[in-house]
């Protein structure tokens, strides 16, 4: 089937370009942008059985004048002494004075004697913020009206204030984002330029990834997109980001593959067209079902109970779907054209290098399988042994720089009232019938709650236009978005409340710690089904590809455990070295997204290479070192770029993104370096022809010692 392929594609070279370009136009010019189906609003991702999600529902219908975000002033004198009755007063009159300039998206401005820490350090002014959406620009310029209008109010009053919450740190950390996006973007296309211009020495080869890759992003965008629309789906707000590394990924991977393969025929002798032909006939299959596993991987994630990994699978499985269409078509296609000027100025591709050090390693797999195995395999152990101390970290702003303005304004609303103001859990009471509350139930519940585990202070009752409905706002002892505050929601508080509530009324815990507490019982939810379905899937591929049982058992098993090793290699760097309360909750998640589904392509592309020199009529010892020999330099230089890709983000500045850089370069590293290159053809060669049993895929096919066609007249297109 392949081979049939590559005739087509190279006989008809011009023409599949032309299609290309063709389909291209198409689809950007009538397919709607990806923004059309972006949300930011992490809680809509989740299901509405979850309580979070019902508490949110019901204080949206109860309380419909609330405000969607809130800003929090946080006033202080200057000198550091405490606040006097006078500076009370002139706080007051400030929140007046600003409520009287009608900020646009503002409202509230609610302060007074309970805004005041109990140690007088501080005063606070809440201020509410309309949005129609969570990321609504209009925000920002409100906070940032907010904060010039701050200055002039308080002159000469030996006060000063900053502004706190979500979108004043947003506003704050806004450069910073964009900095390290930019700085992350111009230093992956410098390294993927940089070391396929060291691999190849030409220009060509080093700019067809990014000019293909860079395309391929276009047309997929504006597929996502309309898929989005047709199935009424939403995608979270970083699937840009996420898009373009995976296509970076997958999609250098893939014209690497072809374009090793590519050279080692011009250098055997083939012409330029046969040379593509013989290409995608031994390669073409590797690649798809690298792309198959990894478009099953993607498509697992719509078992998953959150939204936001339900919506992510489809979009990724079709910008792989389009990646592969894109390897076995215009890539053969152009570089056919191309031929030997591909790799121009360069005139090493016309001889084989000798000594190399992927032949030495090649020779050492072979020699001592056992010895090679044991190593690598002990390696990835101890670094799994890392998961059993990981545990979840949801706090964002501490990974952010701590010297702005929200951050400082932030540290001191904690040291004068309890941990948890910024962001109050929400406690709502209803009959759920539409059966009016009773001021006495209202009054116990309160006072219940305020006693519940973990609970610094209760704020005052508020009683909904809807008789049937209350709320309580508790300010918890712990920072709301710690591990410690969601454990304490998820396992101790919720049943408090409950158990608080009268006879006859419900009690829901909603807030900030709430949804995150319900993000991590359906994230821990969904991986336990995630990781076995996708690994069942991954090696039902591999059976197919091999025709072999016992090869994908041991190919799955090697990919799990490196999974377990990268995350455990993060946990012991962050959680160990750095003293960081934990690794980002996402993870685990980011890393079976590139690790588990994007690393399985090197294991793919080895053991096919390992079954491909059996078939030559090697012994699997032999078979070992001749695959590490010439795969080996493209899983290497593969895995480095991609690696590189990722350990750029370890130059930005902010913590989630240093912690994903390196999880995932190590994990790719470990993929391509220790999994790929030692540990399962060290284990392959070890098992020997029991490795492709019961199927006979290490024989030699019946068509005698080489499967290349023989040299086919092509007719020009």
């Amino acid at each position: 089937m392949f081979e049939r392929l590559g005739r087509f594609v190279v006989g008809k070279a011009w023409w599949v370009i032309a299609g290309w370009v063709v389909a291209a136009a198409a689809i950007i010019l009538t397919t709607p942008s990806l923004s059309d189906i972006t949300s930011a609003d992490q809680e809509s991702f989740l299901p509405r059985s979850y309580e979070s999600v019902q508490a949110t529902e019901l204080g949206q219908k109860a309380f419909p004048q609330q405000a969607t975000a809130t800003a929090t002033i946080v006033v202080k004198r200057a000198d550091g002494q405490k606040l006097t009755p006078a500076d009370e007063a002139k706080v007051g009159q400030v929140a007046q004075a600003l409520k009287a300039r009608n900020i646009p998206r503002t409202s509230g401005y609610l302060t007074g004697p309970p805004a005041v820490a109990p140690d007088k350090s501080v005063q606070v002014v809440n201020v509410g913020l309309d949005a129609t959406t969570p990321d609504d620009p209009a925000l920002l310029d409100a906070v940032r009206d907010l904060r010039a209008a701050l200055g002039p109010e308080l002159a000469g009053s030996g006060l000063t204030a900053g502004v706190a919450g979500d979108v004043a740190s947003f506003v704050d950390n806004e450069d910073t984002f964009n900095k390290a996006f930019a700085v992350v973007g111009v230093a992956t296309i410098i390294l993927i330029i940089g070391l396929i211009l060291i691999i190849f020495r030409s220009p060509i080869a080093a700019l067809l990834p990014v000019v293909v890759v860079s395309a391929v992003l276009t047309i997929t965008t504006g597929l996502v997109a309309a898929a989005g629309k047709a199935f009424d789906l939403n995608v979270s707000q970083d699937l840009q980001t996420i898009l373009l590394i995976v296509l970076f990924g997958i999609g250098t991977d893939y014209i690497l593959f072809l374009l090793f393969r590519y050279r080692e025929r011009l250098r055997a002798g083939d012409d330029k067209r046969t040379a593509m032909i013989v290409s995608v006939q031994r390669v073409g299959e590797v690649i798809t079902s690298a792309a198959g596993a990894v478009i099953v991987a993607f498509l697992v994630l719509l078992l998953a109970s959150l939204g936001f990994f339900g919506s992510l699978g489809p979009a990724l499985a079709i910008a792989v779907a389009v990646m592969l269409i894109t390897s076995l078509t215009l890539i053969p296609a152009v570089v056919s054209l191309l031929g030997r000027y591909v790799f121009w100025p360069s005139k090493a591709w016309q001889r084989a290098p000798k000594a190399t050090l992927s032949r030495r390693l090649g020779t050492t797999v072979g020699r001592r399988p056992a010895i090679v195995a044991a190593a690598s395999g002990i390696v990835l152990v101890a670094l799994a042994a890392g998961v059993l101390s990981y545990k979840a970290d949801y706090d964002f702003s501490a990974g952010f720089p701590q010297d702005t303005e929200s951050a400082k304004a932030a540290a001191d609303l904690q040291r004068g009232f309890a941990a948890g103001a910024l962001a109050p859990t929400e406690v709502y009471l209803t009959t759920g019938n539409g059966t009016p509350l009773s001021e006495q139930q209202v009054t116990d519940f309160a006072a219940a709650v305020a006693k519940a585990p973990g609970v610094g202070q209760a704020q005052p009752p508020e009683r909904s236009s809807d008789p049937s409905v209350a709320r309580v706002n508790l300010l918890l002892n712990e920072n709301p978005v710690s591990n410690e505050a969601i454990t304490l929601v998820r396992d101790d508080l919720r049943d408090a409340v409950h158990e608080a509530a009268p006879p006859g009324t419900r009690a829901l815990v909603g807030g900030t710690t709430a949804i995150f507490a319900d993000i991590n019982s359906a994230n821990n939810r969904d991986l336990s089904v995630i990781l076995p379905v996708a690994a069942g899937l991954i090696a039902l591929i591999l059976a197919l590809l091999l025709r072999s049982l016992v090869a994908p058992i041991y190919l799955v098993i090697a990919v799990l455990l490196n999974f377990a090793a990268t995350l455990g290699a993060t946990v012991y760097v962050f959680q160990g070295l750095q003293d960081k309360p934990g690794v980002t909750f996402q993870l685990p998640i980011i890393l079976y997204l590139f690790v588990v589904a994007i690393g399985t392509d090197y294991n793919i592309l080895m053991i096919a290479r390992l079954r491909e020199e059996a078939r030559e009529g090697n012994e699997p010892h032999e078979a070992a070192a001749i695959g590490v020999e010439h795969a080996g330099p493209t899983v290497a230089a593969a895995g480095l770029i991609l690696a590189g890709t990722f350990g750029v983000l370890m130059l930005a500045p902010i913590s989630f993104l240093q912690q994903m850089g390196f999880a995932v370069a190590i994990g790719i590293v470990l993929s391509a370096f220790v999994m790929s290159m030692f540990f399962v053809p060290a284990l392959t060669a070890l098992i020997g022809h029991k490795a492709w049993w019961p199927g006979h895929g290490d024989e030699r096919p019946a068509r005698g010692r080489h499967a290349s066609p023989e040299p086919a007249t092509v007719t020009e297109a």
